[in-house]
């Protein structure tokens, strides 16, 4: 396992939260996408295209502070003790198919892992407790 990181979920403001967070820590962002930046975010309405898909903030060797802004709809059911998933870096995809498997036993699998367009082998759950997950495997450039 290379690490665990805290991703976190926000209502549009994700952003600003990282500008408050990297005056805190210091550090400096790593990525900072807006969905309209993405494949497929031309279609989305011009608030949505605004809002971050993802942002990270290395905040010390071994952690990232990450975050997505939720779209519309998935706003309302945002509260406190799901605004975040613990987010596993593997070292494998062998390894990531375990983790992911142990921990959505009993659960609830919120995305299948699969290959993504920014290169990950990836997927979400719930485990039988309510944590909620990521695992995520960064794919070999070829």
């Amino acid at each position: 396992m290379q690490g665990i990181d805290i991703y976190l979920h926000f209502k549009g403001n994700s952003k600003e939260a990282f500008s408050f967070y990297k005056t805190v820590f210091g550090g400096e962002f790593i990525t900072a996408q807006r969905f309209k930046d993405v494949p497929g975010g031309e279609k989305m309405d011009q608030e949505t295209q605004e809002r971050m898909m993802h942002i990270s903030l290395k905040i010390s060797p071994h952690t990232t502070l990450m975050a997505t802004d939720l779209m519309g709809n998935e706003e309302n059911e945002l509260k406190f003790g799901n605004n975040f998933h613990i987010c596993i870096q593997t070292d494998s995809e062998k390894e990531a198919d375990k983790l992911f498997q142990s921990l959505s036993k009993d659960g609830k699998i919120e995305m299948p892992m699969n290959k993504t367009f920014w290169g990950a082998y990836f997927g979400m759950c719930q485990d039988k407790f309510s944590i909620l997950w990521m695992i995520s495997y960064t794919l070999p450039h070829h």
